[in-house]
């Protein structure tokens, strides 16, 4: 890892209320064994934040502004969270964003996205889901990993199954994870390695 992982300790007052905020009940994501090692934790066993929560304390000017977008798509959204999942998924396989897969795979299945959704979502083909608000979510979202664009087919299509909020909704989203996805890269936070070629 590139960023130095800042202990509890070395917190100053602004990074201290962030990280309380970040590991309050109900932020953090449950993890069904803390030493299963597909799973990716947000703290560490000496309380150390890991993936991209680090650079959010680090950096607790920025990190405010980005946890307040991620708290509000997350708890504030108009997607049904398997929508957020999908869409999450999407831009975790087309980055090969190792933590952002290993994050976001097991919330995908506690929700029910079947496994074969994931595997098609892994190696970028299409999925197949009855829900239209799902299946047109993920039409965008796959567009706008691939061209940064979506032809009005698309966009129309989603438009009429989400309404603009929630076009807008799985924007923000891509354009949130490609930054989470990058800034994971950038910083090489660790984590299993995802379904694709390395």
């Amino acid at each position: 890892m590139r960023l130095h992982q800042l202990h509890p300790d070395e917190l100053d007052t602004e990074q201290r209320a962030l990280y309380d905020l970040l590991t309050a009940e109900g932020r953090m994501v449950p993890r069904e064994s803390d030493h299963d090692p597909d799973r990716v934790r947000m703290v560490d066993a000496d309380g150390r934040m890991d993936g991209p929560f680090n650079a959010w304390i680090t950096h607790a000017g920025i990190g405010w502004g980005v946890q307040e977008t991620s708290r509000r798509l997350r708890f504030e959204g108009v997607l049904s969270p398997r929508i957020r999942e999908i869409v999450i998924l999407i831009v975790a396989a087309a980055e090969r964003s190792d933590y952002e897969w290993a994050a976001h795979v097991p919330i995908a299945r506690s929700l029910g996205v079947i496994e074969g959704a994931i595997d098609a979502i892994a190696i970028q083909t299409p999925i197949e889901v009855a829900d239209p608000a799902e299946s047109a979510a993920a039409l965008l979202a796959r567009a706008l990993v691939a061209a940064g664009d979506a032809d009005d087919a698309t966009y129309e299509r989603a438009q009429l199954a989400l309404g603009d909020r929630g076009v807008i909704e799985v924007s923000t989203t891509v354009g949130f994870y490609q930054l989470i996805a990058q800034q994971l890269r950038l910083f090489r936070v660790p984590a299993p390695r995802g379904p694709w070629p390395q």
